[in-house]
């Protein structure tokens, strides 16, 4: 007989799948919830011309990504130095002039610090590495965190995993987000199972997480596990290959394809609400009252672009979505160079530029139909 799937927290062992849960059986479908406005965060590409940061391209992404935001009603938070803003690569003095110059043009909106362990060396985990970071992105204003994996973080088991992230988050004073990925995006990376989920869920300092993964649909998973059992904590999509997801759920989306189509997900954010939805509006000129069909079409353009950024080398690597993202913004005429952080290896081949002219046409021509203002923007591509 078929052992019964857990569904009682209680049950749960550090070494349970989610195969052996009932949230890894529940559908889509069942999560849909056209009600809440959730947010979106954008992860802000760093863009670099010269082998120097390009400062006024960075911001004019910015202006025209919260131009969008206002459009449509959509909350906006900007992630600074996570991946797409190449943390990995960044040294402390970068790394604070990011966060002070996106403040000094921006002083309001709400900012997401990614933290790493910096200067991580050896094989055993110490929390001290991320305390540099958190130090400098935790002197400013109306700022979460959010702890991003290391390979001496990520090599824990489960348990002891666990007690290295609440370890970490006793030098955290802001709130924070957890984030989990996959190995299409650092060889070494594993998804959470749902113990460790659970655990870190119920952490006073951790107000959510975030699932990165391509091949396997973690973020329903977690969806499920959150609403099922009313934990006070927000799944956010780091799922560049399925953007609408997070949409349909009604949760938020922290994602690298922000940055280059953040007009056509705030967009379909307004067109998936119901009437009833706070604050809902209609700047499309559609008139009416209620969902818009429209939108599946919507989706599956963004989505064809977000596949050409996010496309998988032959490694099965995405991590080159950092130079594909910066063509599209070339494309868009938003910044003045393709080039990505000169201590970077993760490039392209020759062409990239082209290639995304292309990638642009469709979710060009969506916009165009469906009346989205700023996409491309009024400087950019016609």
């Amino acid at each position: 007989m078929a052992q019964d799937l857990i569904s009682d927290s209680a049950d749960l062992k550090p070494d349970t799948p989610w195969s052996a849960t009932r949230w890894a059986s529940v559908s889509e479908e069942s999560l849909a919830d056209h009600e809440t406005k959730a947010r979106l965060c954008v992860a802000m590409l760093l863009p670099f011309s010269g082998g120097k940061p390009d400062w006024a391209g960075f911001e004019r992404g910015a202006r025209w990504m919260l131009d969008s935001a206002a459009h449509y009603g959509v909350e906006l938070a900007f992630v600074l130095n996570a991946d797409t803003g190449y943390i990995f690569n960044l040294t402390a003095d970068l790394y604070r002039e990011v966060i002070e110059r996106f403040r000094a043009a921006f002083p309001e909106p709400k900012i997401v610090c990614g933290v790493t362990a910096l200067g991580a060396e050896g094989d055993t985990f110490k929390a001290e590495w991320y305390r540099p970071q958190l130090e400098i992105a935790q002197a400013f204003d109306n700022v979460e965190v959010m702890i991003m994996t290391s390979r001496q973080l990520n090599a824990l088991d489960p348990e002891r995993r666990r007690d290295a992230y609440f370890e970490i988050a006793e030098a955290i004073s802001v709130p924070a987000i957890v984030h989990a990925l996959e190995p299409s995006f650092v060889p070494w990376a594993t998804p959470y199972e749902p113990w460790l989920l659970h655990q870190l869920a119920g952490h006073e300092k951790f107000v959510g997480g975030k699932i990165s993964t391509l091949d396997e649909p973690h973020f329903l998973y977690w969806a499920a596990m959150c609403r099922d059992l009313g934990l006070d904590f927000a799944p956010h999509s780091g799922d560049d290959f399925g953007i609408a997801t997070a949409i349909r759920l009604g949760l938020p989306l922290l994602i690298g394809a922000g940055v280059s189509a953040c007009p056509l997900i705030c967009a379909a954010k307004d067109l998936w609400l119901s009437d009833s939805a706070p604050g809902k509006k209609f700047p499309t000129g559609r008139g009416g009252s209620h969902f818009d069909t429209r939108v599946y079409k919507l989706f599956e353009a963004f989505q064809s672009l977000e596949d050409a950024v996010f496309r998988l080398d032959e490694n099965g690597s995405a991590a080159a979505y950092k130079h594909s993202t910066a063509a599209v913004l070339k494309n868009l005429g938003l910044i003045d160079s393709v080039e990505i952080h000169p201590d970077c290896g993760d490039l392209r081949p020759a062409g990239e530029e082209a290639r995304m002219a292309e990638a642009l046409r469709r979710p060009l021509r969506v916009a165009k139909r469906l009346g989205i203002p700023d996409f491309p923007p009024k400087l950019g591509l016609t």
